[in-house]
């Protein structure tokens, strides 16, 4: 099993985000997470990756308790859109390269293997021409898109993507679906936060669907994308009360979800509040 969450429970200031919420991913899954604003479907994947500290219940990835964990090479995560080009000026090619990180080392100078993996992705996301310009000229589609990138060039198994098309304009939406067309057909295996499922519903093999902290809907993609709209549920968006989005450091040391400093610092910081990882 890629991923499991069992019993999860978070809640921020003794208000409940996930009720005792249980999920399973398998290898080769493109597993969609639906719900409206406040459900609880992005506080969900934070739990699995660290972010959201568990009251109760237990995660495990790969096999291996979540405070245990150390094979973050193996997981690319893209949280809910941050500017890419923020903070620090990097270049394109500079900010996909830190998808390496994890898998070399920050010591170890970049190898040709390294270099070609950052070309692929690049070339997958359609920016291949721009790897030597500032992320910041570029539009906000296609930051998403260098953080995406970033995320495919670390080579991980699975992929954990928060509201990857939110905001982001159709010809960068089609560029990502086939990026993950094509990582998913060499084996990969995707958990993705959505609103709507657009052209990556396609590709879904399942649909998870979460309102007021529990799972109602564990199955084939519903129909259509009524039951998620953004304002379906908003009696409930009080649910996900005011605090860092993202809050924390990805990968997590231990495991464990860190206290964000609440700032929107740069992807080449190496620091992420809400921001990707390697």
């Amino acid at each position: 099993m890629v991923l499991q969450v069992e019993r999860a429970v978070v809640a921020y200031d003794g208000r409940p985000i996930l009720d005792g919420v249980s999920l399973s991913v398998r290898a080769g899954e493109v597993v969609a997470v639906l719900g409206a604003n406040g459900s609880g479907k992005s506080t969900l994947v934070k739990a699995a990756m660290g972010l959201a500290p568990l009251v109760g219940g237990e995660v495990r990835l790969f096999g291996t308790p979540l405070k245990k964990f150390r094979g973050w090479h193996r997981i690319g995560y893209v949280p809910q859109r941050v500017g890419a080009g923020a903070g620090v000026p990097a270049t394109v090619g500079e900010v996909v390269a830190e998808g390496r990180l994890a898998r070399r080392g920050f010591l170890r100078p970049a190898s040709a293997a390294d270099r070609r993996a950052v070309a692929d992705a690049l070339e997958a996301v359609g920016l291949a021409d721009r790897a030597r310009e500032p992320v910041s000229v570029l539009s906000g589609g296609q930051q998403q898109r260098v953080l995406i990138a970033r995320a495919v060039a670390g080579g991980p198994e699975l992929l954990v993507l928060d509201e990857p098309t939110a905001g982001v304009d159709a010809v960068s939406q089609d560029l990502f679906a086939g990026c993950l067309r094509r990582f998913v057909a060499q084996g990969g295996t995707v958990v993705f936060v959505a609103h709507e499922l657009g052209p990556l519903r396609p590709l879904i093999t399942r649909a998870v669907v979460v309102n007021r902290g529990e799972i109602v809907h564990d199955g084939a993609p519903p129909a259509d994308d009524d039951h998620v709209h953004p304002h379906a549920a908003a009696a409930h968006a009080a649910l996900e009360v005011a605090r860092p989005a993202g809050a924390g450091v990805w990968p997590p040391a231990d495991g464990r979800a860190h206290a964000a400093t609440g700032d929107a610092r740069t992807v080449t910081a190496g620091v992420w509040p809400h921001a990707t990882a390697v």
